[in-house]
């Protein structure tokens, strides 16, 4: 399959480029690079698959959201997420189902933060829950049997690493980005459809 990695260079990103590259063409999508496009701007995603072609799935693997204490934030940072992560993943979502053929997939990213609460959470956990929402709604809309499946991970074992994460997720075991990558493979190659693939 032709498979476009939106976030290929982030952390979950590298995984799933490693596990899906011994038996697809990956086209790594990012802010760098040779393909990039601000999911954000649903235009710019549209003009990204008219060059790429015809693809067969496509994963967003990327979306920014704020932390911060909730009394403090700014509409502006709370919908900083809403517009990123929310309705950057939702624009690929819908420029994707216009271009994939019969039986194609797309696979978003939400995350633990929209089931389980962490201190300064609030605005991630907002994005995340609304993207599994999402795709439990969207799926049975989807154009010529496209699969559209939600991957949520825990925290990673890598991101615990730094000292901002560990305060935010105490007593959290976390996964490695490669046992992230797995959900994404399963929903690229498997036959999910709707689902919200935790991998926790």
């Amino acid at each position: 399959m032709k498979v476009v990695v939106f976030g290929a260079s982030g952390t979950i990103g590298q995984a799933l480029v490693a596990a899906l590259s011994p038996r697809h063409e990956v086209i790594g999508v990012g802010r760098n690079g040779a393909q990039q496009a601000d999911m954000s701007e649903r235009a710019q995603v549209r003009a990204l698959f008219e060059r790429l072609g015809p693809v067969d799935a496509v994963v967003v693997a990327a979306g920014a959201t704020h932390f911060g204490p909730l009394a403090e934030m700014s509409d502006a940072q709370l919908m900083f997420g809403l517009q990123q992560k929310l309705m950057g993943q939702v624009n690929v979502a819908l420029e994707a189902a216009r271009v994939l053929p019969a039986g194609g997939s797309i696979t978003l990213t939400s995350g633990i933060v929209g089931t389980t609460g962490v201190r300064n959470g609030a605005a991630a956990a907002m994005a995340n829950g609304a993207i599994d929402a999402f795709v439990i709604g969207a799926a049975h809309e989807m154009p010529r049997g496209i699969r559209l499946n939600v991957v949520s991970p825990n925290v990673l074992v890598e991101s615990l690493s730094k000292e901002k994460y560990r305060a935010a997720f105490p007593g959290f075991e976390g996964v490695t980005a490669a046992r992230a990558a797995l959900g994404y493979v399963r929903a690229i190659e498997g036959v999910q459809h709707g689902e919200v693939i935790r991998v926790w």
